[in-house]
């Protein structure tokens, strides 16, 4: 019974966390715009801090840990791929292209061929 009624306050918490990240979003916006006299220097430092800070609130939730993790989990698969050497890569290529090549001109005898045939028969 602990359990439910603590998975619905943190529910509420979540969305009280994300109200809070809308807000620092909109108030930095706001705040980029009526200091746009500015340097532009102060402004972008300004708007990091708040998309740092609206990032740390957002990762206190329950969705932002998971994507978090997601995001951590997706950064090491990356680095496990194997890519293809250079020469593997160009020989992939040309091998591509010559499909392409061939596949294209037996379309266009196909083409050829039909309208030739049509025009036969219609005159």
């Amino acid at each position: 019974m602990s359990t439910n009624t603590e998975t619905s306050s943190g529910n509420t918490l979540d969305w009280l966390k994300w109200l809070i990240v809308v807000a620092l979003l909109g108030g930095g916006v706001y705040g980029n715009w009526f200091y746009q006299d500015e340097s532009l220097l102060l402004r972008v430092l300004g708007l990091l801090v708040l998309a740092g800070v609206a990032l740390f609130v957002a990762v206190q939730t329950e969705r932002g840990r998971n994507t978090w993790n997601l995001i951590k989990e997706a950064r090491s698969e990356i680095r496990r791929v194997v890519w293809p050497t250079n020469q593997e890569t160009t020989q992939t290529t040309m091998v591509v292209l010559a499909l392409v090549l061939v596949f294209a001109l037996i379309l266009w005898g196909l083409d050829s061929l039909l309208s030739w045939f049509v025009s036969s028969i219609i005159g």
